[in-house]
């Protein structure tokens, strides 16, 4: 099959894969290729896990809860020099939009995303099963090849006791000194980076404070527009591509991995 004739359906599949190998679809899997997409056995699909590449597979067997698909051949081989991605750390918001954070996020390369409560946070609470589930969607529809990860809410100041010190956390601040942020995010190019993304009723003056106070932490500014939560955290990332990350690679045949 030639490369411009591969199937448009990719699965995650969380298990080793190699090619000429055998692998299983679980019950969620094997739901969608039989009953959404209505594919049955001979069908091409591809197949990522996150660490060795991609594979042409072809549908063994597919029943209402199980399946098993035939690795073919490899058609990505893993990146290992890939950059650091961003993390992208998010005060969780009502209205579902916590879910289009995430798949919006992914798309533009984040490696982890970490739902935080502050002191003016909305939501209390998330679903993070759900969060996960469309983490992957979106890395499957999106062409990635790593899985990126979802881990559940957190204080803020958990967090930041808890910080690794060694990754630059940008603050998208309202007020205040903050640097611009195309300047600072190109000063951190190649190294480890997250942003931290308030709720919709800001940061709380105290948690302001306590941000500045860390080593690690890098205020910055988006602009003079007041943006909403999720539009400041993906032009945040927009940025970050732009100037310091992935999209600055001209191969766009290449797709490389983000890497945590």
């Amino acid at each position: 099959m030639a490369a411009d004739a591969l199937p448009r359906t990719r699965l995650f599949i969380d298990q080793p894969l190699a090619a000429e190998g055998m692998v299983a679809l679980d019950g969620d899997r094997a739901h969608y290729l039989r009953a959404v997409l209505r594919q049955g056995p001979g069908d091409k699909v591809l197949a990522f896990n996150g660490r060795d590449g991609e594979y042409l597979a072809s549908i063994e067997t597919l029943a209402k809860s199980a399946g098993m698909l035939r690795l073919d051949r490899q058609t990505r081989t893993p990146v290992t020099d890939a950059p650091p991605s961003p993390w992208l750390v998010f005060a969780p918001l009502k209205g579902g939009r916590s879910e289009y954070v995430v798949e919006k996020a992914v798309e533009l390369g984040v490696g982890r995303l970490v739902p935080v409560y502050t002191r003016r946070s909305d939501v209390g609470r998330i679903n993070l099963d759900r969060l996960r589930a469309n983490a992957l969607e979106a890395a499957e529809q999106c062409e990635r090849l790593d899985a990126p990860d979802v881990v559940d809410g957190i204080d803020l100041q958990k967090l930041l006791t808890t910080w690794e010190p060694g990754r630059t956390l940008f603050v998208a601040a309202e007020s205040g000194d903050a640097q611009p942020l195309v300047t600072a995010v190109t000063a951190a190019a190649g190294k480890p980076v997250a942003f931290l993304v308030g709720p919709e009723g800001g940061f709380d003056r105290q948690e302001l404070d306590a941000l500045r106070r860390l080593p690690f932490v890098v205020s910055v500014g988006l602009g003079p527009r007041v943006l909403r939560a999720d539009t400041a955290a993906f032009s945040a990332l927009a940025v970050w591509q732009a100037a310091a990350g992935d999209w600055r690679c001209g191969d766009g045949d290449a797709r490389p991995p983000n890497r945590v």
